[in-house]
């Protein structure tokens, strides 16, 4: 079956089809990708993981065309930037 594995770090997106048997985890996709050794800062017990935006555990059985996504760890807290783009807009006036 044809299933998708992305990942994106701060420089570079990379988006993979790959074939793998029937009944194959997120696990067994991400592991086939190779992109744990492109990407060596992927730790599969801290990133969190999904199938089409929706986060899954690793053992989670693929479907024909899913596309597994590797998610990196929020590094800033969204209410804070969002605050610190308002504060610039109003700086402008």
């Amino acid at each position: 079956m044809l299933v998708g594995v992305a990942y994106a770090d701060k420089f570079k997106q990379t988006w993979l089809k790959l074939d793998v048997p029937e009944g194959s985890t997120i696990r067994d996709a991400i592991e086939r990708s190779g992109l744990l050794n492109q990407f060596p800062e992927i730790d599969l017990e801290a990133n969190k993981v999904g199938i089409f935006g929706k986060i899954s555990k690793l053992d989670a059985k693929l479907a024909d065309g899913n596309r597994v996504e590797i998610y990196r760890p929020i590094i800033a807290d969204p209410e804070t930037v969002e605050r610190r783009d308002r504060d610039d807009d109003l700086d402008d006036d």
